[in-house]
């Protein structure tokens, strides 16, 4: 099956699935220790239902909003993700032309296979680069820099990493944090050749951002991903993310916080915006799935942050659902991550198109003609109805 028979973002998956070595399909849909958050951000949806008012003017919809301070053609923006080479020759920039097609910001991760100034390139809608304070702040200081050299739009900052997460699929099917494999990863690198090369021969999958701040240091003994490891500061507080608003001076997102207490925290400490995130089930295993974080974030900071649902993602009813219980845009990763290993550019805006048809359905079925109007009145949970 290729992508032209694909139905929706889970077939996309299946496709990826075919296309990729073993350990990189499973380093893009697994979680930590059992997976229970993963599923749970999908299924955290099924709990919300959808209430229609009939006999409602749907003859036009209007998917436009803002985000950032800047016009989108619909609440929905592309996550950052690492080294999104691993998954197709042509990684970010592919998703970056799909997401400027659609009208939608595009969010470049710290350990992108992608430059900052290559992905600015892209068109001209909003370019989010996300960041960490890192223990070397003239790393930070320079990427700060080369986002405003590049008229990025914001940077997002996350927060849910002094450690990396138990993701024991990585472990099991010998996945490495770099392009080089692990003994147990080689048979199946071996059926992909044409991967295989671009890792190893060429280079493709180098953390490009990473190497240009740091011309002069030799990467010999320890990987780029190590040395970020490394450069990871526990001691991190909210006053490091006030230094970082003041750094920056624009837009800040704060991606991995699901409590009201750290949303209020973001506000007081600068940030514009949170990403209501548990790293797609990655990091904290255990914690709630981020569609049930909106509504209580939400009432008591709608006023004072941009609200982004980031996590499980995977139908355009979602995204409504999100919309309605509070939230002002939606955050797509695996929903672009599994398009752009099936089929490059034109996989990502082929799920583009799906979820944005899906989208508009589910507004006109649901007889609200615009998102700016979507609110509590058009879902419920029906577990608190039992």
């Amino acid at each position: 099956m290729g992508i032209n028979r694909c139905n929706n973002i889970m077939d996309f998956r299946s496709v990826a699935r075919r296309r990729l070595p073993a350990p990189v399909f499973h380093y893009i849909d697994g979680g930590a220790d059992d997976e229970w958050s993963l599923r749970r951000n999908t299924d955290a949806f099924n709990d919300y239902e959808l209430l229609p008012s009939h006999l409602a003017d749907v003859s036009d919809i209007n998917l436009k909003s803002t985000l950032f301070g800047q016009p989108v053609d619909w609440p929905v923006m592309i996550a950052p993700t690492g080294a999104s080479k691993l998954f197709h020759r042509d990684g970010e920039s592919a998703v970056a032309r799909a997401a400027e097609a659609f009208g939608m910001p595009y969010s470049l991760s710290t350990v992108g296979t992608t430059s900052i100034e290559d992905i600015a390139a892209i068109g001209a809608h909003p370019k989010v680069f996300q960041i960490y304070v890192l223990k070397d702040r003239s790393l930070t200081r320079n990427f700060i820099q080369r986002c405003k050299d590049s008229a990025y739009t914001a940077l997002c900052l996350t927060v849910d990493t002094p450690v990396a997460g138990n993701r024991e699929r990585d472990a099991v099917y010998g996945m490495m944090a770099t392009a080089k494999p692990a003994l147990a990863s080689v048979p199946s690198m071996l059926r992909h050749p044409g991967w295989l090369y671009r890792a190893l021969v060429r280079s493709d999958m180098e953390l490009v951002n990473i190497l240009q701040a740091l011309p002069d240091m030799k990467f010999t003994d320890m990987s780029v991903k190590d040395f970020i490891d490394g450069q990871l500061d526990r001691s991190l507080t909210w006053k490091d993310v006030e230094w970082l608003a003041a750094e920056w001076e624009g837009p800040l997102i704060i991606k991995g916080v699901q409590t009201v207490d750290d949303c209020r925290k973001a506000a007081n400490s600068g940030a514009t915006a949170v990403m209501l995130s548990n790293h797609g089930g990655r990091q904290l295993e255990g914690t709630p799935a981020p569609v049930d974080c909106i509504a209580a974030v939400a009432d008591a900071l709608h006023d004072r942050l941009e609200i982004i649902c980031d996590g499980g993602i995977r139908r355009g009813t979602h995204i409504v659902k999100a919309l309605a219980l509070g939230a002002n845009a939606c955050s797509i990763g695996r929903g672009y991550l599994y398009p752009l290993a099936a089929g490059g550019q034109a996989g990502v805006e082929k799920a583009l198109e799906m979820l944005s048809g899906e989208v508009q359905r589910t507004m006109a079925l649901l007889g609200c003609n615009s998102v700016a109007k979507l609110d509590a009145a058009y879902v419920q949970n029906r577990r608190r109805l039992s």
